[in-house]
């Protein structure tokens, strides 16, 4: 997912928008037909339908407060991650760099070093729990806000700014997602593909919100505007979880 986004920044510049779209459909198309050629069948482990099972996942969100909790969380996250990486490719293409696609692909190259930080996350979530990394990646959120601001400056300070806020940002989202499904995964053993429907279903919405939310305040106040964005979704989710551990 990290280096897709290189992938898609070059071929966006050489091919044009439609590009990426093209070579994205082509290649999921050849994955189909090779996992369908290769993959075991196997017996289906439920009798319910799908409909069944799908609005059991919606259920488990209804019930279970601490997967609405990391939902929130992540929501939340991976919107100012959203709205980053679409006002990113406005700005870079704007009058103040005028910077084409392969450039956020670049950025989006140093970002992908953020999977380095998983394992050390990992072991962190195992001695001492999900809700001691959460706040970690709050925080490192609101940090990447505020070193994204300095993008505003352009030339190579800008870029620097850019490119160390984008993988402050790519750190913190990274973490709460390791964070938030450990939790997750904790409340149910049994059920744990539908707890993951309702999760994934509930970051992807936000990362939709951010990125429509994104594009809205870049047009209005800028690039500031989407700095302020993105450290105001940590700061939420930063007040919604002191709620929860201090109350």
């Amino acid at each position: 997912i990290l280096l897709a986004r290189t992938f898609g920044g070059f071929l966006g510049e050489h091919l044009g928008w439609r590009g990426p779209y093209l070579v994205a459909a082509a290649a999921l198309f050849a994955l189909a037909v090779l996992l369908g050629l290769v993959l075991p069948r196997t017996a289906p482990t439920s009798s319910q339908r799908y409909p069944s099972l799908v609005a059991a996942a919606f259920i488990l969100f209804r019930d279970e407060p601490e997967l609405r909790r990391s939902c929130l969380y992540q929501a939340l996250m991976f919107g100012g991650f959203t709205a980053a990486w679409t006002s990113l490719a406005l700005l870079l293409g704007g009058p103040l760099y005028h910077l084409g696609g392969q450039a956020v692909g670049l950025i989006a190259l140093v970002g992908a070093a953020s999977v380095f930080c998983t394992p050390v996350v990992g072991r962190l979530i195992d001695r001492k729990g999900p809700d001691v990394v959460s706040p970690l990646a709050f925080f490192t959120g609101i940090a990447a806000g505020i070193v994204l601001l300095g993008g505003g400056l352009g030339g190579a300070t800008g870029l620097l700014a850019l490119t160390a806020g984008m993988l402050l940002l790519d750190i913190a989202v990274q973490s709460g997602q390791t964070a938030n499904q450990a939790r997750v995964f904790a409340i149910r053993p049994d059920a744990r593909s539908r707890l993951n429907t309702a999760y994934m279903t509930s970051v992807f919405l936000g990362g939709s919100a951010g990125s429509w939310i994104g594009v809205k305040i870049y047009g209005h106040w800028g690039w500031p505007g989407v700095c302020a964005l993105i450290a105001a979704a940590a700061i939420i989710a930063l007040a919604r979880h002191a709620v929860k551990i201090y109350r």
